[in-house]
């Protein structure tokens, strides 16, 4: 199975915008959740990014591609945010934050390579790369692959239940898999945030 996701310079620019109601009530959503249970400072990252996310879920679901605006959003808001949460030593979070996204956007960038090197197609769109590099920007290395878990089962049950309704799947079928990741991203950071505030921390 195809996982796609990179933003196509063919393709009519309003179908790279989220639709207007999912975007609004996403939004809705993570603001008034992580309002009601984060510090405000970590609410307007969590709201940052689940704006980002919930855009870029919309987005990809829809047409198999991420914006360049929502993944280097997600990238320079990750980087900003290591920076404005570490006060004591704002040089080695960002470069921490550096490091991580050019780790995880790099591992996946081989995986795709390695892929289209073998079975002579594209399996993993450049957009699902430049999220992954969003993902080490905005998340502790030992909690990536909690990440790419989540979104990877979330697709997984997806696959099946589209196997159910529709009886088969060929092997070159196309899966948004950003789609699955940006939702994932957000979930595994907000949690980590709520960790953090707990104060049985």
């Amino acid at each position: 199975m195809m996982i796609d996701g990179h933003a196509n310079g063919d393709v009519a620019a309003g179908t790279l915008l989220p639709n207007r109601t999912v975007f609004v009530c996403g939004l809705a959503a993570v603001a008034l959740l992580t309002a009601a249970t984060l510090p405000w400072p970590d609410a307007l990252a969590s709201t940052i990014l689940g704006a980002l996310m919930v855009a870029g879920a919309d987005v990809d679901a829809r047409s198999l591609l991420l914006p360049d605006l929502v993944t280097g959003g997600a990238l320079a808001a990750g980087l900003v945010a290591a920076a404005a949460f570490d006060p004591l030593d704002r040089r080695s979070a960002l470069m921490a934050a550096i490091g991580g996204a050019i780790l995880v956007g790099t591992a996946l960038w081989l995986m795709r390579a390695i892929y289209q090197w073998l079975r002579q197609r594209e399996g993993i769109g450049l957009g699902d790369v430049k999220l992954a590099a969003a993902v080490g920007a905005w998340l502790p290395l030992d909690a990536v692959p909690l990440c790419f878990a989540l979104a990877s089962c979330a697709a997984l049950v997806a696959v099946l239940l589209a196997r159910l309704r529709t009886g088969s799947i060929v092997s070159t079928a196309t899966l948004p898999f950003g789609a699955f990741l940006c939702p994932a991203l957000w979930l595994v950071d907000y949690a980590l945030r709520m960790l953090a505030a707990s104060p049985l921390i």
